[in-house]
């Protein structure tokens, strides 16, 4: 039996216009799709609307994928491939399959036999490590640290003994209401010398981009992050 592909769709990592953050070949893709994997069906329709699919939204065919999902729903996706479908898998924001659920689906189609074809679109990662200024050439993603002070400030020790002894930019993320609380831990933790920076909302108009020593963070009121998604690197 024929197989479809598994298209790997980004969305906008803001509430961007998606024609300002995505190529003309996701666009031309789109329309092929009558089927998608996604973290969030509300989050998806928007998004798919404001591609250009509005008004063929009804006749669109969604399943959901995401933290709750478990290992035999997840498999049975692979049944949307069945007579040659292409299926697109699409995250809440930016790229699916990074620091997302849709990963399990990727790793999935490549154990079965299905084509994956990514394709190109913003990640806040990147384009924090891209405005910081810190080693491009080896850096790690650690997520999340912890959410309780103590643990998190134990954490952010063992991220910066780390990049110090492997000269490595450490990049994580937090959610967005502890953003403020994080920075504060990071500038008391950190020691002078060490590298901070941070990205908050890229490519949206308010985009907050800032690198400085942790010794010049504590000379100077940090800015407020408030609920703006915010990407953390430090290089110590």
């Amino acid at each position: 039996m024929s197989k479809g592909k598994l298209y790997l769709i980004p969305s906008p990592i803001g509430d961007n216009d998606p024609v300002e953050v995505l190529p003309r070949t996701v666009f031309e893709i789109l329309p092929r799709i009558r089927r998608f994997v996604v973290e969030e069906v509300r989050t998806a329709r928007r998004f798919l609307s404001r591609a250009g699919l509005k008004g063929t939204i009804q006749d669109l065919e969604f399943h959901t994928l995401n933290e709750h999902t478990s290992p035999a729903a997840a498999e049975a996706l692979l049944g949307l491939f069945d007579g040659g479908s292409d299926v697109g898998l699409i995250s809440e924001a930016g790229l699916p399959a990074v620091a997302d659920p849709g990963a399990v689906l990727v790793e999935l189609c490549h154990r079965h036999g299905i084509e994956v074809v990514p394709l190109v679109g913003p990640s806040s990662l990147m384009l924090a490590l891209m405005s910081s200024g810190l080693n491009g050439q080896s850096f790690a993603f650690c997520g999340y640290l912890p959410a309780k002070t103590d643990e998190r400030r134990q954490a952010i020790i063992a991220v910066e003994k780390r990049s110090r002894q492997l000269h490595q930019t450490q990049i994580f993320i937090e959610t967005p209401y502890r953003s403020d609380a994080l920075l504060g831990d990071l500038i008391a933790t950190c020691n002078p010398s060490t590298r901070l920076s941070i990205a908050a909302n890229a490519t949206m108009p308010d985009a907050l981009y800032r690198m400085k020593t942790v010794a010049r963070w504590r000379q100077e009121a940090p800015p407020i992050i408030g609920k703006r998604p915010c990407v953390f690197l430090i290089l110590a």
